[in-house]
């Protein structure tokens, strides 16, 4: 089960700390998640690569059933197995949700499968195929799914396998291999290719969208902007993240000409070639290997995150941030969870990341400090680990009173606080929901925040 959250928001503010970010454990017992996706409502689905699909609700308990297992049609261990899903823009309406998984004959698949329309819990458990792509090798195999603001499934092909993409096939745009598929699953069965994918009508695959990736390890649109983020694996040295308009079909991101910016093998690669570099990228150092692609942060709790994009190392499990309107500029933190295997986002735009067999959520504790008043200043943040708000004396003059009030002005709390440095106040009897907390100091000047329990 989860624990309480707190946050509090200074009305009047000045941030004189930096950022820290944490994970609150959400959720343990899983076996190797490697997707979190939403439905739309309050759950999260996790998918394990050994061919299930677990329900995660809101509390932090799981269902003992599984929402779909296929362990039998999959093809586990290394980069294998039961490996994205997506949910249909309208699987309120249609029941339908899709899952890519490497087959048993090591080949990978695309396919259709529904609820149960007497248990939300539960799916039928029949599937409808609507593509499967060979697979030359066990590694590379992309696997995430995402429906696109255009409505339409985007899917991620690994370069085949191997190292060095040795067949070129991330730029050959007759193979699906190395590339991001866009298919209509609302067309014929078992899909049409939409008019405005590139090479339909031209020499190349219809369901080809963009090419010229090696290993894109997950990818999510900014649910606000709807720009796509594509975090995709490095050969030797470089990691890149892509940043792109999605109406911009028809992108070459240049694996095996270039890994990252930098360039790898230009022995086929045409003079002048239009690529596109990588919004941002960084380099094995610090036991840096492989990226793990995540989410633009759009939630409402943490309003310093916003704007941010997350993913994460798998080698070194660190977690890295960017900005979206920065320059690329990448920050690390290591929040020793080891190996982070997928990012989730929830319907509330709350993010969350799996390492090991457990959930995370991800969290702001970074303390707020109000601004300087009669030359007082106190930094008055949550602490994560327990319902508690701490408030911290920071220039010599104390803190004496706090008061909690609901929003009709009821008086909950009221607690003379001691001479002390720092002070906290116990919120464990307080319902979830948006509460008025006033901290008044030795000469009587008071500081009013909005205090949010979750």
């Amino acid at each position: 089960m989860k624990s309480k959250l707190l946050l509090l928001a200074g009305m009047f503010y000045a941030s004189a700390f930096s950022q820290t970010i944490e994970l609150e454990q959400f959720a343990t017992g899983f076996s190797n998640p490697v997707e979190v996706v939403n439905a739309g409502d309050s759950r999260l689905f996790v998918v394990q690569q050994g061919g299930a699909i677990r329900i995660l609700n809101s509390d932090g308990s799981t269902n003992p059933n599984p929402f779909l297992n296929i362990s039998g049609l999959v093809n586990a261990g290394g980069e294998q197995g039961l490996l994205g899903m997506a949910f249909h823009p309208d699987y309120a309406t249609n029941g339908f949700f899709y899952v890519y998984y490497t087959n048993t004959n090591g080949d990978n698949v695309v396919a259709r499968y529904a609820v149960d329309p007497g248990n939300p819990n539960l799916s039928t458990g029949t599937g409808t195929i609507l593509l499967t792509v060979d697979q030359p090798q066990s590694n590379h195999n992309g696997g995430c799914l995402r429906f696109g603001p255009d409505g339409y499934l985007y899917i991620s092909k690994g370069d085949g396998g191997g190292g060095g993409d040795t067949q070129n096939r991330a730029q050959n745009k007759e193979l699906l291999l190395g590339k991001i598929l866009r298919i209509d699953v609302d067309g014929a069965a078992p899909y049409t290719n939409p008019a405005t994918n590139p090479f339909v009508g031209v020499a190349g695959a219809d369901e080809i969208w963009a090419y010229g990736l090696r290993n894109p390890w997950k990818f999510s649109f900014n649910r606000l902007n709807n720009d796509l983020w594509i975090a995709d694996v490095g050969q030797n040295e470089i990691e890149e993240i892509n940043k792109v308009d999605p109406t911009a079909a028809g992108l070459n991101f240049g694996w095996r000409c270039y890994e990252g910016s930098a360039e790898f093998d230009m022995s086929q690669c045409t003079q002048g070639m239009d690529v596109v570099m990588p919004f941002a990228e960084y380099i094995h150092s610090s036991s840096r290997c492989s990226i793990t692609g995540g989410y633009v942060y759009t939630g409402e709790t943490y309003p310093e995150l916003q704007g941010k994009y997350f993913f994460a190392d798998y080698c070194s499990g660190e977690i890295g941030t960017i900005s979206t309107v920065g320059d690329g500029t990448v920050t690390f933190i290591d929040p020793n969870v080891g190996n982070i295997t997928t990012f989730g986002e929830g319907n509330d735009g709350e993010l969350y990341l799996a390492a090991g067999g457990a959930i995370y959520k991800i969290i702001d504790s970074t303390p707020v400090s109000v601004t300087e008043y009669n030359n007082t200043m106190f930094a008055v943040y949550p602490n994560p680990a327990s319902n508690v708000v701490n408030i911290r004396n920071k220039q010599g003059n104390y803190a004496s009173q706090v008061t909690v009030y609901d929003l009709s002005g009821k008086l909950l709390i009221n607690k003379t606080l001691d001479n002390v440095e720092t002070n906290t106040l116990d919120t464990t009897n307080l319902p979830s929901g948006l509460y008025m907390l006033a901290v008044t100091d030795s000469n009587g000047a008071k500081y009013s925040y909005k205090l949010s329990i979750k």
